[in-house]
């Protein structure tokens, strides 16, 4: 009966304050994106889960049964434990969004980068052609150097010619993604974290899931080539465009690495890439 009148005495309008009502907001806004961080992934079904095991908790309290309800109270015992250890990857993927201060961004950095990119695109729509599977991580903000450990350093000047050389099949390099950072490769045959997404597309092979569990992990941008139907994709933040042709990829690596699109904005220098493209398969 304590607890009622406290809640009651709470509810009073008059002791209700401009503090109170900040103090709501922010926990609405920290519940809705972790409602936003575990959409569509697997924690989402555990969270569930959670919930149920709660509701047990306090069924078995209120009915006495002692000893499902000890058994709940020991679980709920080692529970941020086990929060830590079943939400690694969402927590890791949460502290990592938080880190991101687009305000401590130079000038420098905040200008149209998608221009240096232009041998990303003319390599894929070249492989797309032919086929030929590929899988491209743009580092941005957060470094991808654990994963450029996992496979062969190159760290050469990022090129078209090299690119088609690292995905021609039959070849060492070919199996694996292949790390950009600025205007360098970094490394190829590189090992990616699969995405757990339990609602993929079946039609989604290892390249698109690895390229949506990189991004899922890090503000890496990826660059897809299915190796079956030749179809380009591009991943950010795990959100995945697929069937992108040239200018829609050009399109989306202009809004990953330039400052924000104003309405009727166009992409620049496509007249220019197709030409190049044109005339490097022409060889």
């Amino acid at each position: 009966m304590d607890q009622l009148h406290q809640f009651i005495d709470f509810l009073q309008i008059g002791r209700f304050s401009f503090r109170d009502a900040i103090d709501i907001l922010l926990v609405a806004l920290v519940i809705y994106r972790i409602l936003l961080l575990i959409r569509g992934t697997l924690g989402f079904h555990m969270a569930v889960g959670l919930i149920f095991l709660i509701a047990a908790y306090y069924t078995t309290r209120s009915t006495h049964l002692q000893t499902t309800h000890w058994l709940l109270t020991n679980f709920f015992s080692y529970g941020v434990f086990a929060l830590i250890v079943l939400y690694q990857a969402e927590i890791r993927r949460g502290l990592a969004r938080i880190g991101r201060n687009p305000l401590l961004m130079s000038f420098a950095e905040a200008k149209n980068l998608g221009a240096r990119y232009e041998e990303v695109l003319l390599a894929a729509a070249t492989l797309s052609s032919k086929r030929v599977g590929a899988l491209i991580i743009i580092e941005r903000e957060i470094s991808l150097r654990d994963y450029v450990e996992s496979g062969i350093i190159l760290d050469a000047e990022l090129t078209y010619d090299l690119l088609i050389n690292i995905f021609a099949p039959n070849t060492p390099l070919h199996d694996g993604a292949t790390i950009v950072k600025g205007n360098r490769i970094a490394a190829a045959v590189c090992f990616l974290p699969l995405t757990l997404d339990p609602l993929l597309s079946k039609e989604l092979g290892t390249r698109h899931r690895a390229a949506i569990g990189i991004t899922e992990d890090t503000d890496a941008v990826a660059v897809v080539v299915s190796e079956e139907t030749g179809q380009i994709s591009a991943v950010v933040g795990g959100d995945i465009q697929r069937r992108l042709d040239l200018k829609k990829l050009r399109t989306f690596l202009d809004d990953a690495f330039g400052p924000p699109r104003r309405a009727g904005d166009r992409p620049r220098g496509l007249k220019r890439l197709y030409a190049l493209l044109k005339k490097r398969n022409s060889r």
